[in-house]
């Protein structure tokens, strides 16, 4: 009998053990959240004297709007991506500048290199810069960034090449000239492989138009909207700027933007959008 006993006790020890190894197992699977890192710069802002650019027919007419222009870093474990670059850097320690139609005024208070400082990076510590697309607001510093890989749509690499972006105003090729090393794509990309940071391909703002997805192990599915809209109203009522490359393909890209959010329950950060941009933790903090 005393051996019965000692066999069931070595045989219960044993299932302790092998429980409690399994807990450990399942709690380190558990823990193996990639550490992804967003944070949030300024990079600039814009007066839109003329909001109506911002719908179709006369929905805005006479309103105007102050606009952010936020550019991000993303730390991933095995690389930084920089998404959108902000305004011009001429305009640092300038007044600010009003476009000759009167549309826009816009300005800039501090230079990327700077800005990059205060969380320790420097311009060749990014490994990739992604635009969400290329309209000078977004590509004003991408020349410091030499060094890093543009990962650029086919469709929006092929446009910026091509002689008709010469003379658009809404374009600055010698902003980004300085990319030579070019990862051409043909819709969505997964970054670094795992899912945490994935380009999703939304054309029709521009040719090759293109928003950021993020999985945060804390603040959750993050999505950065590029230009699929410019404040939370065009969200609202889905609507699209007149001066759009293609209208149709941005009202198909809308849909499938808000399908996206919806199936990921990502929270949206319109980049544009001043409200969104003031609840973003401020440098050096990140959103993590």
């Amino acid at each position: 009998m005393k051996k019965v006993l000692l066999i069931l006790v070595a045989i219960s020890f044993i299932a302790c053990n092998d429980s409690k190894k399994e807990d450990k197992t399942s709690e380190g699977v558990q823990e193996t959240k990639v550490e992804v890192e967003l944070y949030t710069f300024d990079g600039g802002s814009v007066e839109a004297h003329n909001l109506n650019l911002f719908a179709q027919g006369e929905t805005y007419k006479g309103e105007s709007k102050k606009l952010a222009d936020a550019f991000y870093v993303v730390k991933h474990p095995k690389g930084i991506l920089l998404w959108d670059s902000g305004l011009p850097e001429g305009l640092v320690g300038n007044d600010p500048f009003t476009t000759p139609d009167g549309a826009f005024t816009i300005s800039r208070k501090d230079s990327i290199v700077n800005q990059l400082s205060q969380i320790g990076l420097t311009p060749s510590d990014v490994d990739f810069i992604a635009f969400s697309h290329i309209h000078f607001d977004h590509t004003g510093t991408a020349n410091n960034f030499s060094d890093a890989t543009w990962l650029v749509q086919t469709p929006e690499y092929d446009f910026a090449m091509s002689e008709d972006i010469k003379g658009n105003g809404f374009y600055d090729p010698a902003s980004f000239s300085e990319l030579k090393k070019v990862e051409k794509l043909n819709g969505d990309k997964d970054v670094f492989g795992d899912g945490t940071v994935v380009i999703k391909s939304m054309p029709g703002h521009t040719p090759g138009h293109q928003v950021l997805y993020l999985e945060l192990a804390n603040a959750g599915p993050v999505l950065l909207s590029g230009d699929m809209y410019h404040f939370q109203e065009n969200r609202d009522r889905a609507i699209v700027p007149q001066f759009n490359y293609d209208i149709s393909q941005s009202e198909k890209a809308i849909l499938d933007f808000e399908a996206f959010a919806k199936e990921k329950n990502a929270t949206v950060y319109i980049q544009h959008e001043i409200v969104d941009f003031n609840k973003m933790p401020k440098i050096p903090n990140s959103l993590n």
